[in-house]
């Protein structure tokens, strides 16, 4: 900074051949400006930013929505039957499944499991699953008394209420024109019952158990 004062100073006095008029006052030098400094140092924001996380870290963690309230029995049922109903209802729903089809699936699973989530003796790991009844025929599990060995699903799969009627979904969409044949009909087409007119039985209270459920 010295080299460029002293320039200045040369310069304002003649010494670099331009001579001023003598005893002519000489103009102030005036010292260069300090450099403007590369950024400047705005620490409200960061300070603002850290309050910020503080504020976010001492929140509240979320609460989850409260999970659905249990169905009010309905149709003779108990809260476990109503339960295992409000499941299938649900699931159809989730999937699109029109009412018909909620009324098909309740209607099955009265007859096949009496809304009972079955296990059997003859299928041992259904046994160490959540089940609500025991009943022996063939390696038939679940509501549905869907098996494993005909390609239904795994065991885990078909004794899960929600799952197992997921199944038993996809299999009714497959069936063509099922939304115009009865109840018994439909259940059939899926099921394959040896008593395929047991279904019709349930239809009333099925449709009654399915307008009850939310």
């Amino acid at each position: 900074m010295s080299a460029v004062v002293l320039s200045a100073t040369l310069l304002a006095s003649g010494s670099a051949g331009h001579s001023a008029s003598a005893g002519a006052p000489r103009p102030p030098v005036a010292a260069p400006a300090a450099p403007a400094p590369l950024y400047t140092e705005d620490t409200s924001l960061v300070l603002s930013s850290l309050d910020g996380q503080a504020a976010l870290s001492d929140a509240p963690a979320p609460v989850p929505p409260p999970p659905p309230a249990l169905p009010r029995p309905v149709a003779g049922l108990n809260q476990t039957q109503m339960n295992n109903a409000a499941a299938i209802v649900r699931q159809g729903r989730a999937q699109g499944v029109p009412e018909k089809g909620l009324v098909v699936a309740v209607a099955t699973a009265m007859q096949e499991s009496d809304l009972y989530n079955v296990a059997s003796p003859a299928v041992p790991s259904s046994m160490k699953l959540p089940h609500d009844a025991v009943s022996t025929d063939h390696d038939s599990v679940g509501l549905f008394q869907q098996r494993a060995s005909q390609g239904w699903g795994s065991v885990p799969e078909l004794m899960n209420p929600a799952h197992s009627a997921a199944l038993f979904y996809s299999a009714l969409a497959r069936v063509s024109g099922w939304q115009s044949m009865s109840v018994t009909a439909a259940a059939q087409a899926v099921q394959r019952s040896a008593y395929p007119g047991a279904y019709q039985k349930h239809a009333g209270r099925a449709a009654e158990v399915v307008a009850a459920i939310a």
